[in-house]
């Protein structure tokens, strides 16, 4: 019945909210990160964290904690809860959270990819993939002796086949492409496709995820245009990489894929109040805040408003 959607939400999504805001409700506050800053060591930080929301997700661990271990809990801690909101999501929630699992993917495949051509055995490399990258063909990529049995496994077995296969052919599968193929996986599975399917369902989804994806985009452009320099990357080919849902499009793009130094990038950010001052906050002295950790700093700024 058009327009009496809300009256429905709760059959298919009632629960998953529900899990949602109290997820939220957990989250450490203020004064857990001041408490843990005090943390003289890991045991100690662990107690704290059994106080919160994280509860005993270290209980087992007897020996001697590892920061290393700490990281691996978290990550199957995030695993197990996105996956039981994954099994339980009906449409178009459970496309919402394939699409955040593709960026993952992508850097993982790039790691196999990347692995295998330096001949280091798939088995070792499959460890350190992010969990919430992996896919249930995982097993049938790490089979791969060699890149092209890897890139046709990638065709085959991966939820990123359609988009690699208007990527790259098994023949460019060398060291200097793989940014390439990198930055155009994140261009057309991750960027513009789920920048798409978020204006198609409109709402708060769009609302919400348009400036998220727009800035993921922008970041994107002005840091593939900075470490193209020095680099036998054309300008055309530059220009190609740039994901096109961004506040830069078109112009911006334009004048970063002729951009030859840094400087010339700073100018183009001139142009846009919010990254003229990530650029401003920039240092230019060893140990400085850099281009990666001003952009963050203002995704963790903007997620906060």
């Amino acid at each position: 019945m058009p327009g009496y959607s809300e009256f429905y939400f709760n059959v298919d999504h009632g629960y998953l909210e529900g899990l949602v805001r109290g997820f939220k409700a957990g989250i450490l506050t203020s004064a857990d990160y001041v408490n843990l800053a005090q943390c003289e060591t890991l045991e100690d930080l662990k107690l704290h964290l059994q106080t919160t929301d994280y509860g005993n997700f270290l209980a087992n661990e007897t020996g001697p904690l590892t920061i290393s271990t700490i990281d691996d809990k978290l990550k199957a801690k995030l695993l197990t809860e996105f996956h039981y909101f994954r099994n339980h999501a009906f449409e178009p929630l459970a496309t919402f959270l394939n699409f955040i699992t593709y960026s993952y993917m992508i850097d993982n495949v790039i790691l196999l990819i990347t692995g295998t051509l330096h001949q280091r055995p798939i088995a070792e490399l499959v460890p350190k993939c992010h969990p919430l990258g992996s896919f249930e063909q995982m097993e049938a990529v790490s089979i791969a002796s060699n890149p092209t049995e890897l890139f046709n496994a990638i065709l085959v077995d991966t939820p990123l086949a359609a988009f690699f296969q208007d990527c790259l052919s098994e023949n460019d599968l060398d060291e200097m492409n793989i940014e390439i193929m990198r930055n155009k996986l994140y261009k057309a599975s991750y960027l513009e496709a789920f920048y798409k399917f978020c204006e198609k369902q409109g709402g708060t989804t769009a609302e919400i995820m348009r400036p998220i994806l727009e800035f993921e985009a922008d970041r994107r452009a002005f840091i593939i245009t900075i470490n193209s320099f020095g680099t036998e990357l054309s300008k055309d080919d530059r220009e190609k990489l740039y994901p096109t849902c961004g506040k830069l499009y078109p112009e911006g793009l334009h004048l970063l894929a002729n951009a030859d130094d840094y400087e010339q990038v700073k100018c183009v950010a001139d142009y846009y109040a919010e990254y003229k001052a990530v650029f401003e906050g920039v240092g230019s002295g060893t140990g400085e805040k850099t281009l990666e950790d001003a952009f963050f700093e203002h995704e963790v700024r903007a997620s906060n408003l």
